[in-house]
């Protein structure tokens, strides 16, 4: 098994679990609630009557499902990409459950290999996505087709984790951070700085983040520095 299939086994088993074991906006876990940005953005589109949304690396709809309620009676659709298949079946019982499975459609895919049609979307997020692609090349193209497949005068929202940092609460050892990419968080800004060249950008702000997770049953402290990149396609 190498690097990237390790990472991917150990991020799968580590999603699976809270999946199955935490529900989605229930106290407890990071599924308590979406993202505030990513909820703040949909009055920029209130003057347009159908509203087309992709949300890569979805999981079971922390994002999706609240942006497929908000515009569930607007002619919308909310396209939802993920891996995982314990993350897409929860997704689709869930948009059962908050009665928005006809806004919702799951695409099986790693995001990495996922192509996105030009000029074909109004809001495009990826939400701690985007750092488990399998390399810096794959996720330069894979921002620039975020950026092809956008609309004139419509909106990316990215939340990349960088500078990333595992540390074992038990030794206090710094352990092989098991993220696919993990940048500097200059470069990683850079880089989106130069895909986005011309861009109007709406929000850039970078959060220090600890989360406590489990690796191989063990107690780790998660340390990321949280990039929020808000950018908007302007016309012309």
């Amino acid at each position: 098994m190498n690097r990237i299939e390790f990472i991917r086994n150990e991020e799968k088993k580590y999603h699976d679990f809270c999946y199955e074991n935490y529900k989605l906006f229930e106290e407890g876990s990071w599924l308590y609630k979406p993202v505030k940005t990513v909820m703040d953005l949909l009055p920029l589109f209130d003057n347009k009557e159908s509203l087309n949304v992709i949300d890569l690396g979805c999981g079971v709809g922390r994002n999706s499902i609240p942006i497929a309620e908000a515009i569930k009676n607007r002619n919308g659709k909310v396209v939802c990409v993920d891996l995982l298949d314990s993350a897409l079946n929860k997704l689709k019982e869930y948009s059962k459950h908050y009665k928005v499975e006809k806004v919702i459609r799951t695409e099986k895919a790693d995001i990495g290999n996922y192509k996105i049609k030009p000029n074909e979307f109004d809001y495009i997020i990826a939400v701690s996505a985007l750092e488990h692609v399998k390399s810096e090349e794959v996720f330069e193209e894979v921002v620039r087709q975020m950026a092809e497949g956008t609309k004139n005068n419509s909106v990316n929202c990215l939340i990349v984790n960088s500078e990333v940092q595992e540390i074992d609460l038990e030794t206090n050892e710094k352990l092989d951070a098991l993220m696919e990419v993990n940048l500097s968080t200059e470069v990683m800004i850079n880089k989106l700085s130069s895909i986005y060249t011309g861009w109007e950008v709406l929000k850039t702000d970078v959060n220090l983040l600890e989360y406590n997770i489990t690796r191989s049953e063990k107690p780790v402290l998660l340390k990321t520095n949280a990039i929020t990149y808000v950018v908007r396609k302007s016309i012309g």
